[in-house]
């Protein structure tokens, strides 16, 4: 069995990672096996572009063949924000509930708490550098009026899913199955059973 570097830090990535990849054809590894190693900038300008990015320097640099993620929250009403910028929305000092505030004090300002919003999710699978593989996944809902629910990480309180009626972090284990993450790496877990290194 191969190895595959999940490139992130992110204990709630890497848990949701493990379980859509789980049973797959390589054994997941993440970057605690390299704790000297400085994370690149972010400095791309879309979700792919920043994927791109580190796939290529985290392979090259583990000479492991690596996935990376870029992810985050585009809300309509505020232009797309936060996007890219997801984690770092504020301030990257700021914990998410503080985040929650500045998102609802923005949309409030509009007259558009609810506001459509949709997570995005792009991957890149790089060896050597190179890139074999790319996917992104989106799942589309709205705001949620207040924030709900204590599964899930990140943004989940506030994302309302209308098919499931509740909140992404009142989803639990479901979330996978339709989340913007489980269909990025849903395909990548399809191009790796049938890829020949």
């Amino acid at each position: 069995m191969g190895r595959l570097l999940v490139a992130t830090t992110n204990r709630g990535k890497i848990r949701e990672i493990e379980r859509i990849l789980a049973g797959g054809p390589f054994e997941l590894v993440t970057l605690s096996g390299w704790p000297n190693l400085e994370p690149p900038e972010e400095t791309g300008r879309t979700f792919e572009q920043n994927a791109r990015a580190k796939a290529v320097y985290y392979s090259d640099a583990t000479s492991q063949l690596t996935v990376a993620e870029d992810s985050g929250l585009e809300i309509d009403a505020l232009g797309g924000q936060p996007g890219i910028e997801s984690a770092r929305w504020g301030g990257a000092e700021l914990t998410y509930p503080q985040k929650f505030t500045l998102i609802y004090d923005a949309l409030r300002a509009k007259g558009a708490v609810d506001s459509p919003a949709r997570f995005v999710c792009a991957l890149a699978l790089a060896r050597g550098g190179q890139i074999l593989f790319e996917a992104r996944g989106t799942v589309e809902g709205r705001i949620a009026r207040e924030p709900r629910g204590d599964g899930g990480f990140g943004y989940d309180p506030i994302f309302f899913y209308p098919p499931f009626g509740r909140t992404l972090a009142e989803a639990d284990h479901e979330k996978c199955a339709i989340s913007h993450r489980g269909e990025a790496f849903g395909r990548l877990r399809e191009f790796l059973a049938q890829w020949r290194p």
